[in-house]
């Protein structure tokens, strides 16, 4: 029975990344008979003070206990067929884990769904901004003996240094994205977006054609951030909600507008599309920045919108509220994409395909 140790940051159903790219496919590879573990560095403990300023102290100790942590990794990494690795497994600039574990009998795999080649600290963490090294990307792409990326763009750069990359999109589990009724005679028409803390700078981009939006339609229209609790608009009326698993497909269900506004930069063009997709397959229209993969997952007017200026989004956004027949129709052709391309049980054999292959 072939065996396969995940190493990432974070504890199960915290982060997007590790949630969207394969912690959802663990009871498949389970039921196909592999057997796994998971390591992560951050607790749920130590969350609560690692990404909040300050706590210089707790903060050490979270970094010396993780290298332990990872020490005892590498030690047992033999037993296992396959070491799969999500973009890093050491928070800090080394590349000193990957490098041991490619020296094991285990085969490494390592996965990314973002340029992370490119700088891209949380501001509670500005000040260790010292001990990240973007570029080990590279390095661990290099000694990896299959790399996972999740669009073209990130696959090309994989490409440069290893020649074994596939292309895993980020998927969404469709049995679970659905629709549910929590208008309870609200007839406002709800414009959302979801995101994190880390990405909250991307909805700003929307605040220009949300602000003509609101001021032409006033109380008949909402506008709703989930993700960053701290986060507020007063002009806009916005209070951020926290994101919650428990709370998520009902919070997203409350949307009539989808929207993921992003600036054209090398970022942006490695993100995945994950935004749009969640929007997509619960059914809600949407409307995507034409950027990177974004391109691929709408044909403009057919399953969701593309739009680039403030005046595109307003059209379209305008468009949608005043038509309920075209929310539905969107809506309900977005959702057939993502169950073609881009869900769990489109792409699940394509792990099973791609491990076995490697071992």
């Amino acid at each position: 029975m072939p065996k396969i140790l995940f190493i990432a940051t974070h504890r199960p159903n915290r982060s997007p990344s590790q949630r969207f790219r394969f912690e959802q496919y663990l009871d498949f590879l389970k039921s196909e008979n592999w057997q796994y573990d998971f390591s992560y560095l951050i607790s749920e403990k130590a969350d609560k003070v690692f990404y909040k300023k300050g706590h210089f102290f707790q903060k050490i100790f979270i970094i010396i206990n993780g290298f332990f942590k990872r020490l005892k990794d590498v030690n047992r990494a033999s037993e296992y067929d396959i070491v799969f690795v999500q973009r890093e497994a050491f928070i800090t600039g080394t590349t000193y884990f990957e490098k041991r574990f490619a020296k094991t009998r285990a085969k490494l795999v390592f996965d990314f769904d973002d340029a992370i080649w490119l700088s891209n600290v949380s501001d509670a963490n500005k000040k260790w901004n010292w001990l990240k090294n973007p570029s080990k990307t590279r390095k661990i792409i290099t000694i990896a003996d299959m790399v996972f990326a999740g669009n073209e763009y990130l696959a090309n750069y994989a490409k440069e240094t290893n020649h074994n990359v596939k292309i895993i999109p980020t998927t969404i589990n469709t049995n679970r994205h659905v629709k549910k009724n929590t208008k309870n005679g609200d007839e406002r028409i709800c414009i959302g977006w979801t995101g994190s803390i880390t990405t909250i700078q991307h909805f700003e981009y929307a605040i220009p054609f949300l602000t003509k939006i609101k001021r032409k339609y006033k109380d008949l229209i909402e506008i709703k951030v989930i993700g960053d609790s701290s986060y507020t608009n007063l002009e806009l009326d916005i209070h951020g909600i926290a994101w919650s698993k428990d709370t998520e497909i009902n919070e997203l269900s409350s949307f009539d507008i989808g929207i993921m506004p992003l600036p054209n930069d090398e970022w942006s063009n490695g993100k995945c599309g994950l935004k749009g997709l969640q929007y997509m397959a619960i059914g809600i229209p949407t409307i995507m920045s034409p950027v990177g993969v974004n391109t691929e997952i709408i044909n403009d007017g057919e399953n969701g919108f593309l739009a680039n200026s403030n005046d595109e989004w307003i059209i379209k956004i305008e468009a949608l509220i005043e038509s309920k027949e075209l929310r539905a129709s969107l809506g309900e052709k977005g959702r057939e994409t993502v169950i073609k391309k881009y869900s769990v049980e489109a792409n699940k054999n394509k792990y099973l395909t791609h491990f076995n292959e490697l071992i």
